[in-house]
């Protein structure tokens, strides 16, 4: 069974794009890699459901038309409309403006473990809010949330295996949050 900590949000459905089954949806990453997906999950009645595509192709820069496979008809297209898509993140990596330098989406490290650079254990990185200029990580460290930069230039290093991430916090500032 699929998880919501195995899954990075990519885009969402828009609307059927005629009667045959075909979808629009705005994405938030380049075709070719939507293309190399092997499936795009979609949240369905509280299960993370996988979805094959037969098919896409561009619309504008940020939109694609997409046939997937099983959907047939305008109406069973009707049912993924307003629904997020999910990419599986242990085959998405992404070269983009919204990546860090390594070419991973920020959202990528919800569930990793924060710490300081001096070791000292910050938290668990549960969200990240990027509806502002600068991106934020949204830590739980056992007593509430932290709000800290998720800044590249903050970021040292990162363990994809053991899913922790180390940073360079700037004196003070978990005491900021507080």
């Amino acid at each position: 069974m699929i998880t919501r900590e195995e899954l990075i949000a990519i885009g969402h459905y828009n609307k059927p794009h005629g009667v045959a089954g075909e979808l629009s949806a705005t994405v938030d990453v380049e075709i070719d890699v939507l293309g190399a997906l092997s499936c795009l999950v979609s949240e369905m009645d509280g299960i993370y459901v996988p979805f094959f595509v037969n098919s896409l192709r561009p619309k504008t820069s940020e939109t694609v038309l997409l046939t997937i496979d099983g959907i047939n008809s305008e109406q069973e297209a009707a049912r993924l409309v307003n629904h997020d898509i999910y990419a599986l993140k242990r085959e998405f990596r992404q070269e983009s403006d919204d990546a860090d330098a390594d070419g991973y989406p920020l959202d990528y490290f919800i569930g990793f473990e924060l710490q300081d650079s001096d070791g000292t254990r910050v938290g668990e990185i549960v969200q990240v809010d990027e509806q502002t200029e600068n991106a934020i990580f949204i830590v739980d460290d056992g007593e509430g949330e932290l709000l800290l930069p998720a800044s590249d230039d903050l970021i040292v290093e990162f363990d994809l295996d053991k899913k922790v991430m180390v940073m360079d916090l700037p004196q003070g500032i978990l005491d900021l949050n507080r």
